[in-house]
Parts: C-alpha cells; sequence; structure tokens
C-alpha cells in the first residue's frame, strides 16, 4: 500500500491556536512496585481550571490531558469516571480543547496486556469512556487510545526498564498494543462515529558509525521501526492484525534533543554535521502517510527551554512552507513535575510546581519565547491550509 492510498486532508486547523500544552498524566507501576501518578503530584487534578486558565492567558486554546485506566477501573469492568468529570467540566469552563490520553503509560493490577484477552478489556474501558462522555457533553472528541506504542513496546517488552519488564518480547507486545487500539477505536465510534484519534509516536534518527560499516543495515532497519505501529494501524505490514487506514486519523509526532543517536546509546547533538534537521523528519513522515499533524511532545529542560522552542519552531515553520500538514506544537510537560524515578524535580515545564495558593511560577524565557513564536507559526499554517484548499479545489 503506498502513500496515495493514505491521502485524506485536512483543510481546516485542528486547533485554534498554534501551541498546546501537555499534562503529565502517567500512572504505571515502577521496577520497585511503586505507581506513578502524575496527576497527583503535579497537583493538575485538583488544579485543572487554574491550569487551563493558564493555557488561555497563553493563547493555548488546546492540550493533551489523561484519563487515568487505573483510578477508573477500581474492579474489573467496572469503571468511575468521576476523576476525570472535574477535569471535563473544567475545560468547557476556560474553552480548552483537550486531547484524552486513555493509556498513557499505566493499567490496573488486574490487566495482563500479554493475555488474548487484552485487546478486549482495553476496548471494553474505551467503550466506557464515550458512553461517559456522550452524556456530559456534545463536543467532539479527540481521543489517544495508546500512547507510544513503539516506544512502550521496546522499554517495557524489550529492554526491562518499564512495566511490564519484559526482554525480548517487544514486538510481541506491540502487536498487542496495535490490536488493543484497533478495537478500542471500533468501540468509541459505536458510540462516537465523529470522534477523532491521535496516535502519538517518537520520531527518531539512529546514526551510522563509519568505522562500523558492518551495522549499517542494523541502522538502516532500526530506523524503519519508528513507523511500524503506524504501520500495522494501516495494515502496510502485519495485515493480520486488522489494519486499516481508517484507524490512522491525526499524526502526533514526539521529538525531545535525544531523540537522535547512535547504536551504542551515544546522543547526536544538534551543531553536529551528522544531526537531521527536525523539518525534514517532519516531511519525511508527512510524505509518508498524508495525514494531518501536530507535534504532540517536544521540550527541554532547564536553561534549554527557550533555545529548544526556537529550534523547533524555526522547523516547523520551515517544514509547513515545504507543505506539510502540521498543525501544532505541544509544549511537554506544561508544568515541572517529579522525576519518574529519583523524584527530582524536573524544570521541563513552562510553570512550576504550584504553591500553597495554587499558583504557579511561569518560566518568563519560555513564555517569552511562546509569545514570539505564536504569530508567525500561525500565519505559516494559514499559508500551508490555504494552499491545500487550493489544490484540493483544482480537482
Amino acid at each position: 500500500m503506498g502513500p496515495s492510498a493514505l491521502m485524506i486532508q485536512d483543510d481546516e486547523p485542528l486547533f485554534d491556536g498554534i501551541f498546546l500544552g501537555g499534562f503529565e498524566c502517567s500512572y504505571h507501576r515502577l521496577e520497585d512496585g511503586r505507581r506513578l501518578d502524575m496527576l497527583a503530584s503535579t497537583r493538575h487534578d485538583e488544579l485543572a481550571s487554574e491550569d487551563y486558565a493558564r493555557l488561555r492567558s497563553m493563547g493555548m486554546t488546546a492540550c493533551r490531558d489523561g484519563v487515568s485506566w487505573v483510578r477508573v477501573e477500581r474492579s474489573a469492568c467496572e469503571y468511575d469516571f468521576s476523576s476525570v468529570s472535574r477535569m471535563l467540566r473544567a475545560a468547557n469552563e476556560q474553552r480548552v480543547q483537550v486531547i484524552w490520553d486513555l493509556l498513557h503509560f499505566g493499567w490496573p493490577d488486574s490487566v495482563d496486556v500479554f493475555s488474548t484477552s487484552f485487546p478486549a478489556r482495553f476496548a471494553r474501558y474505551a467503550r466506557a469512556f464515550a458512553r461517559w462522555y456522550s452524556n456530559e457533553t456534545d463536543k467532539t472528541p479527540m481521543i489517544t487510545p495508546i500512547n507510544e506504542m513503539s516506544f512502550l513496546a521496546w522499554a517495557g517488552g524489550d529492554v526491562r526498564c518499564m512495566n511490564p519488564f519484559e526482554a525480548a518480547r517487544g514486538v510481541e507486545l506491540k502487536a498487542q498494543l496495535v490490536r488493543g487500539t484497533i478495537e478500542a477505536i471500533e468501540e468509541i465510534r459505536s458510540v462516537l462515529p465523529h470522534a477523532r484519534f491521535v496516535q502519538p509516536e517518537p520520531i527518531i534518527n539512529i546514526i551510522p558509525a563509519a568505522e562500523h560499516p558492518k551495522t549499517w543495515r542494523r541502522v538502516e532497519s532500526d530506523n524503519l521501526l519508528q513507523y511500524q505501529a503506524w504501520d500495522m494501524l494501516t495494515g502496510r505490514v502485519w495485515p493480520s492484525l486488522g489494519g486499516h487506514p481508517r484507524y490512522l486519523d491525526i499524526i502526533g509526532v514526539n521529538f525531545y534533543p535525544d531523540n537522535q543517536f547512535m547504536l551504542d546509546g551515544t546522543t547526536i547533538r544538534r551543531g553536529d554535521e551528522r544531526y537531521k534537521p527536525l523539518s525534514r523528519m517532519l516531511l519525511e513522515v508527512s510524505a509518508r502517510y498524508g495525514r494531518p499533524m501536530f507535534i504532540s511532545e517536544t521540550g527541554s529542560e532547564c536553561e534549554a527551554r527557550a533555545p529548544w522552542l526556537e529550534y523547533v519552531s524555526d522547523q516547523c515553520v520551515e517544514a509547513l512552507r515545504e507543505g506539510c500538514a502540521l498543525h501544532g506544537i505541544t509544549l511537554y510537560p506544561i508544568v515541572n513535575h517529579p522525576g519518574w524515578v529519583d523524584d527530582r524535580h524536573c524544570l521541563n515545564g513552562l510553570w512550576d510546581y504550584a504553591n500553597e495558593r495554587g499558583e504557579r511560577e511561569a518560566h518568563q524565557p519560555l513564555a517569552d519565547e511562546i509569545a514570539r513564536q505564536a504569530p508567525r507559526l500561525m500565519a505559516a499554517r494559514a499559508e500551508m491550509l490555504e494552499r491545500r484548499r487550493g489544490l484540493s479545489g483544482a480537482f
């Protein structure tokens, strides 16, 4: 199946603004048995209204946020979405469009992700969410069934650094996650036929070592694996999983300063002649799938936050001018959070931990960069969409 078979273009913006905020919402189990609850540890669950108002104050009209499967399904197949109700009401009050992650690294203890029953179990949860959502609002939802299937399969199924802490089972786990996503989309569409779906995956660039030419084919293969989950969803590979182009709606690309590296793990930084421009990576994804896209995660730490956003914005403008159907950039995370393993204070957001009054101090250099980049990005997106309308009107 070639890219032309997937060419179903949107010629209207997915989001009113160009920048989105992303709230950490993982609830996964660590190897020592502890569970993370990033919604609670950042206090976003209790400060959702204030946090959404902060987004609006920065011109951000949309965000990525999460439903915790662990919180919602306390006993098998019995669901309580009260923990999400406050967030949905706050989003509606503050006029913020939310992309709801249903599984962002965390599932109930009773769930076995390798079981043949996993896809159906996940789909029941997804259908329950759709029913609850349809009773709460008539807004068209935007949903991420499973965040970063490729990364989760590698981290949890191959290298034992995330739950379920397995080795040499990454492909098996990825197939399970893809099947779960397909079944979840079908269940959600049976309740909410106009729902939109986001499939976020990391985009990477593995650099071959000139002194090790025998590894070059391995590098080529590993680079292509970044597309495998999307290809499974479309049925391009492993069609027995049930993939079809209708399951790939909106593509989310996650890109951080360490997404380019060598096989030995050495990070390739900007400034290195081997570093691949982000604009090229975006255009490659766009050409491969022909779907609307946005950067679903990006960010850096400490004083590198504003310079990194400047680089990403410059590259996005370039990609937009080359015709990439790019609709937005998600600053992820938008609030600082405790480190997953060591609880360190991660200075990677626009806003810091909340004080006793629920106020969050902003990192002003990043705030200034957002204000500087938003108009040029909005203009570049508008030009891209206008060109696409002209092209579609010619046929």
